[in-house]
């Protein structure tokens, strides 16, 4: 098993961005587009998603996978959401491989088992939804949220979603939320620089964010004005200065 798909472009330092769920490594085109002006940019389709739909993987599998595939020599690592979540694994799996890390609206897990059960359960629901419904119509479902209500229309970033559901089902199943452990006593041990970011309207990342940043050794964070969950699609400009600055 392996990952198919890794995309370069750009010059510069590099910088491997991961997506979230429901993306492909074609999501956030005006975001990647900026970030590709002063880096090399290397993005890639993760386990579920666009050309890798058919692979299975865990959070752990998927960094080792990752780490197969991405630069042998020190690299930026970012992430956003499901992307970034991935991205700490690889940090913890992988740590000589980064140069610096930085995560956008991402958790550092749920303590409490019970919390964490209660979450595997309900990302089994969403599973058996994707399912039930195909992925276009999940996709309008999942876009419907709260924490997505600010994001601008744009179809260039609709078109490039992830559109098997099967995939994404099983990203759930296998990465999603509630198969993360805590990585809070963990985290101490990456010693690499961070940067943590989320949307300042999006309370409960705000919230994470100021607890990964007191979980990694060496982290900063910033809270992007005027912007939810997906910050980096609502103020790209903004947050691909923040992010190209690290």
């Amino acid at each position: 098993m392996s990952l198919l798909g890794l995309q370069r472009f750009g010059s510069g330092p590099t910088l491997v961005w991961l997506h979230g769920f429901t993306q492909t490594k074609d999501s956030a085109h005006e975001f990647l587009s900026i970030l590709a002006g002063t880096h090399e940019l290397l993005t890639i389709d993760l386990p579920g998603h666009g050309e890798n739909a058919h692979v299975r993987a865990s959070l752990d599998e998927t960094a080792d996978l990752l780490a197969e595939v991405l630069p042998r020599e020190p690299f930026s690592l970012g992430g956003y959401s499901f992307g970034g979540r991935v991205a700490l694994h690889v940090a913890l799996r992988h740590p000589a491989r980064l140069s610096n890390l930085i995560l956008l609206s991402t958790t550092l897990g749920i303590r409490d088992e019970h919390e964490r059960h209660e979450r595997r359960v309900r990302d089994e629901q969403l599973a058996n939804r994707v399912e039930e419904i195909g992925a276009d119509a999940f996709l309008d479902e999942w876009l419907s949220q709260p924490m997505f209500a600010s994001l601008p229309r744009d179809d260039q970033e609709r078109q490039s979603r992830s559109r098997d559901a099967e995939g994404m089902a099983t990203s759930l199943r296998l990465a999603g939320t509630g198969t993360q452990q805590w990585l809070g006593e963990a985290l101490s041990e990456f010693e690499r620089p961070s940067l943590v970011l989320a949307g300042a309207d999006d309370k409960k990342f705000v919230t994470e964010a100021r607890r990964l940043q007191d979980a990694l050794r060496d982290a900063s964070s910033a809270f992007v004005a005027d912007a939810g969950h997906a910050a980096h699609l609502e103020r790209p400009r903004l947050v691909a200065e923040l992010v190209g600055d690290v």
